[in-house]
């Protein structure tokens, strides 16, 4: 078996026919599915499989323990997102536990292969939300009463699927089983690219977070309503997208308004409720709340030009990570035969990774990206590329917990 070949057995899961790509989430019609490929790829190997009280799931080689190395990333997607954001690092990962088996190695260490649950955030709004859950970073009981876009709270989603909510919460026996984790990921970016390198080692994620906006004005007929009588929250709107865009530019950060609800979103009709996400990203954490802080004054000055008010909610926020570095740099001479000397990059994309670093050692791997695409169909990896992080994510395992 190939990476590639590993990824065509789910290349028809969470197809999305109006986006393009992949709308793979928690919970939905394709998340059974990929939970069940998870399983045939680690029986094949015979690793033992079992999920968490947080939906995550984890393969075993060799008996759970302690000093485990843990590898692995996620299965979810972004509404329309790419083949290989998250998969691909699943995928890697039981192709590398398969070339170490086929050198006979067998690990010193216990070695896990993870899926975490929901790392996009795209249904419940929180990223990383398994492993939020896992380490402790957030509130169970006030994360289960987040809602989807159609209401359902996730206690509701996750009871329906099957699953028992008085698991849900922090795991610090199996957080304590651990002393290492490495994501593969393809690169969303495209430095590997302008380098001519098909894989690195990451050094830190910058600082992000999520705010969602609701601004309230007056629902009216369109047709009747003049122009100087309306209390129009869509034009408030364009206002805040504007804002987001001129604050980063003039910052060199990064700030997105990517997700609008309209409500009653008729086409005849002005609308009485816009709800927004901002996604704002900087180098530091104060550069990004200050970057928030001018952003959102901006945006309460277009939401009173139209008579609109602004409420604020942050969702969530990531501070940065900066990866173990003696781990990182253990990796990059696990490396070095192969590769040569590999970089060490940043990159502006949270990940599971960044979440566990706060209570494991952590680092990951990069994989080429030609286009530098992502979050969108057009992401991808070359075939060669893909086999490459394979055969570095084997020789990092290898190093770290295996023995000929």
């Amino acid at each position: 078996m190939t990476v590639a070949g590993r990824l065509a057995e789910i290349a028809d899961l969470g197809r999305d026919a109006g986006r393009g790509g992949y709308s793979r989430h928690l919970f939905d019609a394709s998340d059974a599915p990929l939970r069940a490929w998870f399983r045939r790829s680690a029986q094949a190997l015979d690793l033992t499989v079992e999920e968490d009280g947080d939906a995550n799931l984890w393969a075993w080689w060799g008996p759970p323990g302690p000093a485990a190395v843990a590898t692995g990333s996620h299965l979810d997607s972004v509404p329309g997102g790419g083949a290989h954001d998250g998969p691909l690092g699943i995928a890697a990962a039981f192709e590398a536990v398969a070339q170490l088996q086929a050198a006979g190695v067998v690990p010193a260490r216990p070695v896990a292969v993870c899926a975490f649950a929901e790392e996009e955030g795209s249904r419940f709004g929180m990223p990383c939300l398994g492993t939020r859950l896992l380490t402790g970073a957030v509130d169970a009981a006030s994360v289960l009463e987040r809602t989807d876009a159609a209401g359902v709270t996730l206690a509701q989603a996750w009871a329906g699927s099957g699953r028992d909510t008085a698991r849900v919460g922090p795991d610090p026996e199996r957080i304590g089983r651990l002393a290492a984790f490495i994501e593969l990921h393809v690169e969303q970016g495209r430095d590997l690219e302008d380098r001519g390198i098909p894989v690195c080692v990451a050094s830190a994620i910058i600082p992000h977070g999520r705010w969602r906006l609701t601004i309230t004005g007056e629902g009216n007929h369109a047709g009747t309503t003049a122009m100087d009588r309306r209390d129009d929250p869509v034009v408030a709107l364009a206002g805040a997208v504007l804002a987001a865009r001129d604050v980063a530019r003039a910052g060199g950060s990064r700030a997105t308004i990517g997700k609008v609800q309209v409500t009653p979103n008729g086409t005849n009709v002005i609308a009485s409720r816009v709800d927004a996400w901002l996604d704002a990203r900087a180098d530091t954490e104060d550069r990004v709340r200050a970057q928030v802080e001018v952003t959102l004054e901006r945006i309460r000055d277009a939401a009173r030009a139209e008579r609109c008010t602004l409420a604020v909610h942050e969702e969530s926020f990531s501070p940065r990570v900066d990866f173990d570095a003696a781990l990182t740099e253990r990796i990059a001479a696990a490396l070095q035969p192969e590769f040569g000397a590999v970089p060490a990059i940043p990159t502006g994309a949270g990940h599971d990774a960044g979440i566990l670093a706060a209570v494991v050692p952590t680092a990951m791997i990069f994989v080429r990206n030609p286009t530098g695409v992502s979050h969108a169909p057009a992401e991808g990896a070359r075939d060669e590329d893909c086999e490459a992080g394979a055969r570095a994510l084997a020789a990092a395992l290898r190093d770290l917990a295996g023995r000929a």
